[in-house]
């Protein structure tokens, strides 16, 4: 005799198939995948001075403030959204760490997926939602994604 599951139930069927990346793996994919973004935009800063060397004294300005964080965060999601789509969920960071993000259920995620949860991350104090256990960060949840550990799920 088959049952009728709820929502909830049918959510935590779903999960249990799947071992969610631990707090601390998230937080390494985030350093990582942080690090590498600045030393992009490092090398673009140095190209930008070599073409064109009248922007060197725009970048010695300490005039930016706000806008160059504003800037710098809108970039960030650019380019984790770029980064996700085309490797279907991974980053460096993830590449690392053996993680993955994908959909609820399991599949992989779309361009569109990825490029929603880059710009969850320009959503300021975005990285203070991956606090906790577990690690459920608003780009997650607003989603329907999460990070799995592929090691730990067997299922990559």
């Amino acid at each position: 005799m088959e049952t009728e599951q709820t929502g909830t139930d049918l959510l935590a069927t779903i999960e249990t198939d799947f071992v969610r990346a631990s707090t601390g793996k998230r937080f390494l994919n985030y350093i990582i995948d942080l690090l590498v973004f600045y030393f992009l935009m490092f090398i673009l800063g140095v190209v930008m001075v070599i073409v064109s060397p009248g922007l060197k004294e725009g970048f010695s300005d300490n005039n930016f403030g706000l806008l160059s964080r504003v800037v710098a965060l809108g970039l960030y999601a650019v380019y984790m959204s770029i980064v996700e789509a085309i490797f279907k969920g991974k980053s460096l960071g993830k590449l690392i760490t053996k993680t993955c993000a994908v959909n609820l259920d399991g599949s992989t995620i779309s361009t569109q997926t990825a490029f929603a949860r880059g710009f969850s991350r320009a959503v300021p104090f975005c990285a203070f939602s991956a606090l906790g256990t577990p690690c459920n960060p608003w780009q997650d949840k607003w989603t329907d994604t999460m990070v799995v550990d592929e090691k730990e799920s067997g299922q990559y």
